[in-house]
């Protein structure tokens, strides 16, 4: 009996060695990305509305505590009609 152990082709280690390549350089991208600042500054208004409320009447607040303490979107202060004084 003639035995030999199983030889990978040329060609499928080149494969490999692309994709981890590929791999590789996907995942530097991605990291180098993360890192850049933000497109829109936090304190710029999201939407037109938003601009005119803030100068009509002041900016409703994004977050409320709720009972523990913990920051929660302040829906009911942004959705409640505005009273005209």
């Amino acid at each position: 009996m003639n035995r030999r152990t199983p030889q990978i082709p040329a060609h499928a280690a080149c494969l490999v060695a692309r994709v981890a390549r590929a791999l590789a350089v996907t995942g530097i991208a991605a990291s180098a990305i993360g890192c850049a600042k933000p497109l829109f500054p936090e304190n710029a208004p999201r939407t037109q509305f938003e601009k005119f409320d803030s100068m009509r009447s002041g900016a409703a607040p994004a977050e409320e505590p709720d009972i523990f303490g913990r920051p929660q979107p302040a829906l009911r202060a942004r959705l409640t009609p505005k009273t005209n004084d």
